[in-house]
């Protein structure tokens, strides 16, 4: 018995996002857009809003269904095709959260207290926090092995879930003299993956972020965006003509970064082309391109909010295809595991 390679098995790709309210461009370009080239890439891909995880703390049930809905527009919005990928929230499929529960026998709570995020959200209050949040590890290894996804795409703050995704698999795997689960690998990559704020190029643009003016929100009108590109925080120097020249620049690093990201380039190749000039003359482009690109995205996501029916309808559906793969996966884990009646 080994530790199954990605390569043995289907070629397919999970992802999911929280519903916690207020995407940004950083959802899009570190998430959202790749999801929708990953469509047309030869890997089935499944996607979801991950409402589950978002309930290890407490949400307000109402705004809970709102941002779940809000997030399946963006999604949509952002051109991941329901007849391309499958695409649901995460509680309409039981399998998720059963299969977490095996794996919750097998993660060790060493694992679980070394987690970053863990100690990040608990703090020193972490005797109050939730288990469900001490235990949200688990429930995303189970959200992406219960489809033997082999591809996650994720962003670095989320490499070490993937690499625990990896212990699980390689743990259970051991235990049961099988190989069942595959290694999955993380994808990381593009210019943008980690967009940061507006007015400080040094933290993560945030939706929880005081200010208004440090994001770009997806609801935003072309006026809004053109307006908080055009004040973003820079600093007095032109553009350089090499990556190089960005180091200890992180407002101009993030800009080109952005510029990079919409236009699919490197980040060497755009300062090619806007390499010596001042920030004056580069912003106008940027606004112009990021109106171009997101203003399409927030009219069809106020579209699909208006009325609601078409994302129910699309999560329903993309929820039954995710079951018929689920189900099985399920069905022969419990088999492995010696459950009787499965």
């Amino acid at each position: 018995m080994t530790d199954a390679p990605a390569s043995q098995f289907t070629p397919r790709v999970f992802s999911g996002i929280q519903p916690s309210g207020g995407l940004t461009l950083g959802n899009y370009l570190g998430a959202l857009k790749r999801f929708s080239e990953m469509q047309d890439e030869g890997r089935e891909c499944i996607y979801c809003m991950v409402d589950l995880h978002a309930i290890t703390v407490w949400q307000d049930p109402d705004k809970l269904r709102h941002n779940t809905r809000e997030l399946a527009a963006g999604f949509i919005a952002s051109g991941v095709d329901p007849e391309k990928s499958i695409l649901f929230n995460q509680s309409a499929v039981p399998e998720h959260a059963q299969l977490a529960w095996i794996f919750n026998t097998v993660a060790r709570m060493g694992w679980m207290q070394r987690m970053t995020q863990w100690k990040d959200k608990a703090g020193k209050n972490a005797e109050k926090a939730s288990l469900g949040l001490f235990a949200y590890p688990a429930l995303m290894a189970a959200d992406i092995l219960v489809y033997h996804a082999t591809h996650v795409p994720v962003g670095e703050d989320q490499k070490q879930h993937i690499e625990l995704t990896r212990d699980v698999a390689a743990k259970f795997n051991h235990d049961y003299g099988v190989d069942f689960f595959p290694m999955t690998e993380p994808v990381i990559e593009g210019a943008a993956t980690r967009v940061m704020s507006l007015r400080d190029g040094s933290k993560k643009m945030s939706k929880s972020d005081p200010s208004d003016a440090s994001r770009i929100n997806l609801t935003d009108d072309a006026d809004t965006i053109a307006k908080k590109i055009r004040k973003a925080k820079t600093d007095p120097d032109a553009l350089p003509s090499e990556a190089k020249g960005l180091e200890d620049r992180p407002e101009a690093r993030n800009l080109v970064n952005i510029y990079a990201a919409f236009t699919n380039q490197s980040v060497d190749q755009v300062l090619a082309e806007v390499g010596g000039k001042q920030f004056g003359e580069f912003k106008p482009m940027l606004a112009d391109l990021a109106v171009a690109k997101l203003s399409p995205i927030s009219t069809e996501m106020a579209r699909l909010l208006n009325d609601t029916t078409e994302i129910d309808r699309v999560l329903a559906r993309g929820a039954a295809q995710a079951r018929e793969i689920t189900v099985p996966i399920l069905k022969k884990t419990y088999e492995i595991v010696g459950l009787v009646g499965a």
